[in-house]
């Protein structure tokens, strides 16, 4: 189908691009990457009355060092932050679900900000960011955390077929110390409305042995306080299943039980 009609506005500073949403109220949408947002203008299940294209903004592309941080523009691709030296050091785990994402075409051009703005609770990188802490300003960058020396990540993503969106994923990070889990933070998609964190798993892997029995133990909690939804790729109770059984092989591939 072809989109209704709408006012195109391709602003070159932030500031410009505020104003231009001002200016156009409820009815203005913003355009980042358009891997969501294109889809849903071509079937006309949106009608905005002005389209707001960040694609000229370069202030908004980008990682850098920030000290106990990484800051990383809104516009900076899926491939951007899969490459990023930075990310690979500081943020494995961003990178490792970046790599998921799509298929190499919807990574050179879906950017980081426009998947976690839109916010889809099966999407990767809403649950990446909510695992590894990190914050995200208005107007402005996403600033990821350091996870620093000690942690290991791993990236787990159940799907129907390449490409698709995860049926279940599970983002893991895991510090060892002294052969115990020092500190776990496990985030699942899917699983709710929202990406959410398996905070159950992560009290029980507290100081626990880093041993087989132990991760698998906690991962029988991963589905607690959760509300899949249940759809044509599977009931609620399959999507609890899913998430003890893919945090279990994360947790373990994290701490390289």
């Amino acid at each position: 189908m072809i989109p209704a009609a709408f006012d195109y506005v391709r602003p070159s500073t932030v500031d410009d691009a505020v104003a231009a949403l001002a200016a156009a109220g409820e009815d203005g949408k913003v355009l980042a990457g358009g891997q969501s947002l294109l889809p849903v203008l071509r079937m006309r299940l949106s009608h905005p009355s002005t389209l707001v294209d960040l694609g000229r903004i370069n202030s908004l592309r980008g990682v850098r060092d920030d000290g106990d941080a990484l800051v990383i523009g809104a516009m900076t691709t899926h491939d951007e932050v899969l490459r990023d030296p930075l990310v690979a050091q500081h943020a494995p785990l961003l990178a490792q679900a970046a790599a998921t994402v799509g298929d190499p075409q919807v990574r050179h051009v879906g950017t980081l900000g426009g998947s976690l703005s839109h916010a889809d609770p099966a999407a990767d990188l809403p649950t990446v960011a909510l695992t590894l802490d990190a914050s995200l300003e208005v107007i402005g960058p996403v600033r990821v955390p350091k996870l620093g020396a000690g942690w290991t990540t791993h990236y787990e993503k159940f799907n129907r077929v390449a490409q698709a969106w995860a049926i279940v994923a599970v983002a893991a990070a895991v510090r060892r110390s002294d052969g115990s889990v020092g500190e776990a933070r496990v985030g699942l998609s899917n699983m709710g409305s929202t990406p959410l964190r398996a905070s159950a798993v992560e009290s029980a892997l507290a100081g626990a042995d880093a041993s087989a029995d132990a991760v698998r133990a906690a991962s029988e909690h991963a589905a607690e306080g959760t509300h899949p939804p249940s759809d044509v790729s599977g009931g609620a109770d399959y999507r609890e299943h899913l998430a003890r059984v893919l945090t279990r092989r994360a947790v373990l591939a994290a701490a390289s039980i």
